[in-house]
């Protein structure tokens, strides 16, 4: 599964910048949805298109693999018969 750091992008961002950020000024600055940036902060397993990932990266100026990351899925790998 995917999971998005856009909570901890904000948090990095906020102390860099001395003031809090919101999720209307990343819709604003980035041309995107508030719900779109709602759902990728609480839904897990939220998925979404390369646009939006690209429009983050650019507003924060990170990597991608700053700004999401694969994690394991909560299921046990399936046995492998011989």
């Amino acid at each position: 599964m995917i999971r998005f750091k856009l909570g901890e992008m904000i948090e990095k961002k906020q102390f860099a910048d001395g003031r809090r950020i919101t999720v209307s000024e990343i819709a604003a600055a980035t041309g995107l949805n508030r719900m779109t940036l709602s759902k990728i902060l609480n839904q897990k397993g939220y998925g979404t298109g390369t646009e939006t990932i690209d429009k983050l990266c650019e507003y924060f100026a990170c990597r991608v693999e700053d700004l999401m990351e694969h994690v394991g899925s909560d299921e046990p790998p399936a046995s492998v018969s011989d």
